[in-house]
């Protein structure tokens, strides 16, 4: 049961994800998409296994995912939700671009076969600029924050 009209209550699977995002293997760091409210905020996951290819060089014996990659997977989840808000716009047709990360924390390492919760929370939008407030857990344990800003440019 829906509790607003713009909560999604189903999981966006991988296929969907593909559609929306223009990510590939092995730059693709969202996995599944649990809950998304649109124009508010989305709940995402990505699964860590030790076959991805930083865990082979950073750090070799002791695998920890680069913190570069896990706000680049908080910055992928708010990709889909600007995307999902934004159905009927053209939105899909442009690129996003990073504009600015503040107040990173890197709280935990997070390592292969963890399954890391995203949560991103829409603060403020004006136009094609979006700023987002995310978080990284496992295990509910809190491993990474920051604030995002994204724009949407015509390529």
């Amino acid at each position: 049961m829906l509790n607003e009209i713009n909560e999604i209550p189903l999981q966006i699977d991988m296929q969907e994800i593909l559609n929306l995002l223009p990510h590939r293997f092995p730059f693709l760091l969202i996995d599944k998409v649990i809950k998304l409210e649109k124009g508010k905020s989305i709940t995402a996951i990505k699964n860590t296994t030790f076959n991805e290819p930083f865990f082979q060089g950073h750090f070799p014996g002791h695998p920890v995912m680069p913190g570069v990659l896990i706000l680049e997977s908080m910055a992928q989840a708010g990709g889909i939700l600007v995307l999902k808000t934004e159905e009927d716009n053209n939105l899909k047709n442009m690129l996003t671009y990073f504009m600015g990360i503040d107040k990173a924390r890197f709280r935990k390492p997070i390592f292969p076969g963890s399954t890391i919760v995203l949560n991103v929370e829409l603060i403020k939008r004006k136009q094609f600029i979006w700023i987002f407030h995310g978080t990284a857990a496992v295990d509910e344990k809190l491993c990474c924050e920051a604030d995002l800003m994204a724009s949407f440019v015509n390529p």
